[in-house]
């Protein structure tokens, strides 16, 4: 099964497991020290109570270009300005987690 049909089998609410989110954190890695900073961080804060909805948003985020993402990290542009399906629920609510996770 794939990841992305096995991820629209569970509950949008439902906490990720530990195999899920070591895979989570490999597909996070970045070419760019500046995003791999603002991931980390996000891990640190929130890889205990992460969702399947929000698992989802961290993976379109990461289906982006390291300068696209950088972009969006450090709001010099909007979702809507980004090529890619971004304007999703679940993409807006990780991207503001990111964001905080920089104060």
């Amino acid at each position: 099964m794939s990841v992305a049909v096995e991820m629209m089998s569970q509950p949008e609410n439902e906490l990720i497991d530990e195999r899920a989110l070591s895979k989570l954190r490999w597909r996070c890695r970045r070419g760019l020290l500046e995003n791999d900073l603002f991931i980390e961080r996000f891990f640190n804060r929130y890889a205990d109570s992460l969702t399947q909805g929000q698992q989802t948003g961290l993976l379109l985020l990461m289906d982006l270009a390291d300068n696209d993402l950088l972009d969006l990290l450090l709001r010099r542009k909007e979702a809507k300005e980004v090529e890619g399906d971004l304007d999703r629920p679940e993409v807006q609510e990780v991207l503001g987690m990111l964001r905080t996770t920089t104060a």
